[in-house]
């Protein structure tokens, strides 16, 4: 896995919305709920939310609605309240509701890649309830196909996977995790695929949970929460607030723009029909696979969701040249994703306003910053002009707008921009402790917001060096592609080209 970022910043509110696409709508008694972000004006009529950020007026019937849906009413047989849900659930605006009510048993065969890790790969099937081991009791056990991809000692791999009852395959030749996945799914005849790493431990009962997003048709895969394994050195304290694979506490949709841009695969739930025809995994990627494979789901309007409330457990690199390589590795496949799906890959999304406003303060020009940015809300006022209060929604919505873009570009210069920055703080002595504190912002921000697995110097040093390390492989990746991709920014238009509030009318 190799992110983009760990966690995408959501997009400027001057980002247009986006048209409708046709879509198969949630059956009757889907259960969903609004995002608990989203806010709700004019008598609850007007919702302000979703990531791209975008503001959504609803009839009073369709404000009636919502209000019935986050009470637990499930959706009834109505088209018009149907077509609303899906608005809502490809806005961000609103999330399937995954409880006890909602588990789905699925027919699901389990795909498990190892390469030389025995005591993992034991674990691992352990924790899958092999052979009636684990479960919930009235979940089916799945059946588990062990890949073993051109390990030191297959025989270990071997032995272990039939100990559990799982089937083995060998590959002869090293692949890569992707490859290894690919060779196990040409095993597979059930509907879904659970792909689970060797160095995963899943809980009783994850498959049903994230079983019930699969009940809405348009979904091709899910992905639950990783988290690392706890432990009491340093690198485990690290690892548990700021590993890459675990993209936080907020379900959603995911794709590039969104508040989640990418599943990891260390535990991904995918119909099989939708990976057949997408091509699987891309065998040529190391790195980065299962980024390619979730925005070629996404390109083809496949729904892609992330659920948080459903964890599995990750082991974390066991050392810190290893924690070193691995984000190295993790930067290095922007320039190879960039080949494959150009400016998806852009450091920072951000409108031309708050790229130059921010650009301006930084080089010493806070007074001229600053009017660009107000310019940048008057220009939202006449758009919201048909809101109560457009001026005061304009100044809200363009102050978030500019903080959280201020904070991805902050977050772009330490994870891709570093060595300009050092360059131009040779260049230019003066701005070097503006420079400095652009460096810093993501790191004391995470700290600010409670990501502390340590004091308050030492956690900020080492979320910095994260970020630097994952610029290191980028620039290795793009000196070796020969592309700049993965260096630029993406800017969204200038306000005011296109309208931000779009009508729904439910009968």
């Amino acid at each position: 896995m190799a992110p983009p970022s760990q966690r995408s910043q959501p997009n400027q509110p001057d980002q247009p919305d986006q048209p409708d696409q046709p879509s198969v709508l949630p059956p009757a008694g889907f259960l969903l709920r609004l995002d608990p972000l989203v806010r709700r004006i004019d008598r609850g009529r007007i919702l302000v939310g979703g990531a791209p950020l975008r503001i959504l007026r609803l009839s009073d019937s369709g404000a009636d609605a919502v209000d019935e849906w986050d009470d637990g009413e499930p959706l009834d047989e109505s088209t018009s309240r149907r077509r609303l849900a899906r608005r809502l659930l490809d806005a961000g605006m609103a999330h399937p509701s995954i409880d006890t009510t909602t588990v789905t048993d699925l027919d699901v065969t389990v795909v498990v890649p190892v390469r030389d890790n025995p005591d993992g790969l034991d674990r691992c099937l352990t924790a899958l309830g092999v052979a009636g081991v684990g479960g919930e009791g009235d979940e089916k056990a799945s059946e588990v196909i062990v890949v073993d991809d051109a390990s030191a000692d297959r025989d270990s791999s071997r032995r272990i996977a039939e100990t559990h009852g799982a089937t083995f395959v060998g590959r002869d030749v090293n692949g890569g995790p992707g490859a290894a996945r690919m060779t196990g799914f040409e095993h597979v005849d059930t509907d879904f695929v659970a792909f689970v790493d060797s160095d995963v431990e899943v809980r009783p009962g994850w498959t049903a949970r994230l079983g019930g997003h699969f009940v809405d048709p348009t979904v091709a895969a899910v992905a639950p929460r990783v988290r690392s394994r706890r432990g009491s050195d340093l690198l485990a304290a690290y690892e548990r607030h700021n590993s890459p694979l675990d993209l936080g506490d907020v379900a959603g949709p995911v794709g590039p723009g969104r508040l989640v841009s990418h599943l990891p695969s260390a535990a991904l739930i995918v119909r099989s029909s939708a990976l057949r025809e997408v091509g699987g995994f891309d065998p040529d990627l190391r790195w980065g696979e299962d980024v390619d494979l979730i925005w070629r789901l996404t390109d083809r309007s496949e729904g892609v969701r992330y659920e948080p409330s459903v964890e599995v457990i990750h082991d974390h690199r066991p050392d810190w040249r290893g924690w070193f390589r691995q984000r190295r590795r993790y930067g290095a496949s922007a320039a190879a994703l960039a080949v494959r799906h150009g400016d998806k890959v852009a450091p920072a999304r951000c409108s031309r306003w708050s790229a130059g406003a921010w650009g301006l303060v930084v080089t010493g020009h806070p007074v001229v910053g600053v009017a660009a940015a107000a310019g940048s809300t008057a220009a939202l006022v006449k758009r919201l002009e048909s809101l109560p209060h457009p001026a005061v929604e304009a100044a809200r919505l363009a102050g978030r707008g500019h903080a959280m873009a201020g904070l991805g570009l902050a977050r772009a210069t330490v994870r891709a921009w570093w060595p300009l920055v050092v360059a131009l703080a040779v260049v230019f002595p003066r701005r070097r402790a503006a420079l400095a504190a652009v460096m810093l912002t993501p790191a004391v921000t995470d700290w600010l917001r409670g990501n502390r697995p340590t004091g308050a110097l030492q956690s900020i040093a080492l979320r910095t060096a994260d970020d630097m390390a994952y610029g290191v492989g980028v620039w290795e990746g793009v000196i070796s592609h020969r592309t700049a991709v993965p260096l630029l920014p993406r800017f969204s238009d200038f306000p005011g080209r296109r309208a931000a509030v779009g009508d729904i009318t439910v009968g």
